[in-house]
């Protein structure tokens, strides 16, 4: 009889015991509901008021797919400081020391390079070598010789060196002053049909231009891109990236969808910089390349 009066003898043998149960009888039910409505409210939208009906995310929803780029001709020209374009493009490499990059702050990979002068160091960025596309990927629209070597001295300096800072270029004549110094030439001719024919001339180059661009223009301009900054690491498919014309390794990529594969070329992805390191390139130019590439592993 002891034994079964000990089995069904109640665990609160004092009220300290009975206070404890009480609380945690409040406690745990409002713990229990704290967690569920914050895992609940912590849940991505997907009606109405979700990030994705946002003003902002409309807006780049239907945002035009060309932009019109205005320069003015006649503005002073700004460069670029070594610094500036080692990390807008010389960074995406040479900061890990990708694809055989001599790596930034490392005086053993550079030493050797630094030996033979400034100058033979320009005229290898310029050309290219090894997995560097020619000037690094920019365009000379774009980046100037003169950047392109502040940044070779800036990586040079940073990784031991004591090079000087290259010489900066004489400014060049402004458009007004180029057009009123050919305009006396044009005048002591006295040809007023040969002038014609120029301005006719140009009006049909304007004309044929849209044309000539729209056939094909898309895959050309991606094909120019690829060759001068993608190929650096889809070539040999450096640092996981699937290798141009591997039809399995873009696979998986394709079945996501072209629009995914844009944003990634644009924001970057894993060892990928934003835009493969071309800052410069145009959104257009940077997805024109994925479907070059898309379209070669087809």
């Amino acid at each position: 009889m002891s034994e079964a009066h000990n089995e069904h003898e109640s665990l609160i043998k004092t009220p300290k015991q009975l206070i404890a149960a009480v609380i945690a009888g409040f406690l745990v039910p409002i713990v229990i509901i704290v967690l569920l409505v914050n895992y609940v409210g912590n849940n991505a939208l997907t009606g109405a008021g979700s990030s994705a009906m946002t003003e902002k995310a409309i807006a780049e929803r239907i945002a035009p797919v060309a932009h019109v780029e205005v320069k003015d001709v006649n503005a002073p020209l700004v460069y670029q400081t070594g610094e500036q374009l080692y990390k807008a493009v010389c960074a995406a490499c040479h900061a890990a020391g990708v694809a055989g990059a001599p790596k930034v702050g490392s005086s053993e990979d550079w030493a050797p390079r630094i030996k033979p002068g400034y100058d033979d160091m320009l005229k290898i960025a310029l050309a290219g070598k090894g997995g560097m596309p020619a000037r690094g990927g920019t365009n000379p629209d774009d980046v100037t010789d003169y950047e392109i070597g502040r940044a070779i001295v800036y990586m040079a300096n940073a990784s031991g060196g004591k090079l000087q800072e290259p010489a900066a270029p004489a400014a060049p004549a402004s458009g007004a002053a180029a057009a009123s110094a050919t305009a006396p030439a044009a005048a002591s001719g006295g040809d007023a049909g040969s002038a014609a024919a120029a301005a006719a001339a140009m009006a049909s180059l304007k004309t044929a231009a849209p044309a000539a661009a729209s056939a094909g223009g898309n895959l050309d301009a991606g094909k120019k891109l690829y060759d001068t900054v993608c190929m650096a690491c889809h070539a040999a498919g450096v640092a996981g990236a699937p290798k141009f014309g591997d039809k399995a390794a873009w696979a998986p990529r394709i079945a996501t969808g072209i629009e995914t594969l844009h944003n990634a070329a644009l924001k970057g992805l894993n060892a990928m910089p934003p835009k493969g390191g071309a800052a410069n390139a145009s959104d257009d130019d940077v997805k024109a390349a994925v479907d070059y590439m898309v379209s070669a592993a087809k």
